[in-house]
């Protein structure tokens, strides 16, 4: 079948399909494939107008808002803001979060897509694969109440700690321990497809001429993942700085004490203080830009699209 001499009828009319009308590479054939000069057809047109209102509506449009709502009243209100006691604080706090959950998840994510790549047959690898994609199959919000009832007052640990004096919960601990759960799989997934391909040939080499272990590893293994290795760290640290759910759920959201940005900004709303809401979520917004920023110079690096 020629798809370059169907008409619009034939196209989305089903009794003139064939099979080969259902390979998607049918329906987001490229149009330069069809020539320099041919014409967008209608199907095409739609759902390209199609994408394009839906983006605009959910994306474009509130990123808009908040800006416009931000600097409404000015410059004056958004630098008062950011200058606020309690907006200082949950912007620390959330650093704090992300410069401790971030080598954590690093770490773990390094160590466990080289056991996974390494070592292809050992016991329990498809659990430690599913254990690994837990968190994207979980609720956030599910996450923190299962943290509650481990080391909640009246959870699994909870008394064992209170009698030992250390608070998990409502505290610094308990952020960091759901936000270093929701962001855990990124660093592992983004590090172990690479592992995979480039195999284990040039580290046995390395070993041959005399190198050691750590030697092999700074010298050969970090080098042939460093930008994928970099593409997984920008985003465990977007996940850190924006995650909601689950720090929620086992903070307290105590302003000036276990508030975190996303959290100082739906306190602000639900204040009715819009404009201090729409400051702090500009901040996140460009943090969110200068991470796609980041994830686009990333991909480019390491040949992916779209993140594979």
């Amino acid at each position: 079948m020629n798809f370059q001499n169907l008409t619009i009828f034939q196209k989305w009319n089903p009794l003139h399909w064939s099979w080969e009308v259902w390979d998607p590479r049918f329906w987001i054939k490229p149009v330069r494939s069809q020539g320099a000069n041919s014409k967008l057809t209608l199907g095409e047109i739609s759902l390209v107008l199609a994408v394009l209102i839906l983006v605009s509506l959910i994306l474009f449009i509130p990123a808009i808002n908040i800006f416009v709502g931000a600097f409404a009243d000015g410059w004056e209100p958004f630098v008062d803001t950011l200058r606020s006691r309690e907006f200082l604080h949950a912007a620390g706090l959330t650093l704090q979060i992300a410069l401790v959950v971030v080598p954590l998840n690093v770490v773990f994510g390094i160590i466990t897509a080289w056991a996974l790549a390494r070592h292809h047959h050992f016991p329990g690898r498809t659990l430690l694969l599913s254990l690994i994609d837990l968190p994207f199959s979980i609720s956030p919000v599910v996450a923190g109440l299962m943290l509650v009832l481990l080391y909640g007052r009246q959870g699994w640990f909870g008394p064992t700690l209170e009698s030992l004096g250390i608070r998990i919960m409502f505290a610094f601990p308990a952020m960091a321990i759901a936000t270093a759960f929701v962001s855990m799989p990124f660093v592992a997934r983004e590090v172990l497809p690479v592992l995979e391909e480039i195999g284990r040939e040039q580290e046995e080499a390395a070993k041959t001429l005399g190198a050691n272990d750590w030697q092999t590893f700074w010298r050969v293994t970090l080098p042939s993942i460093r930008y994928s290795l970099l593409y997984g760290i920008v985003l465990t640290n977007a996940r850190a700085m924006g995650e909601f759910g689950a720090v929620a759920v086992v903070s307290g959201n105590l302003i000036g004490r276990t508030q975190s940005l996303p959290l100082y900004v739906e306190e602000m709303h639900n204040q009715y203080q819009t404009q201090s809401s729409y400051s702090a979520a500009v901040v996140l917004a460009c943090l969110a830009a200068i991470t796609l920023i980041a994830k686009a110079f990333l991909e480019r690096k390491t040949g992916r699209v779209g993140g594979h």
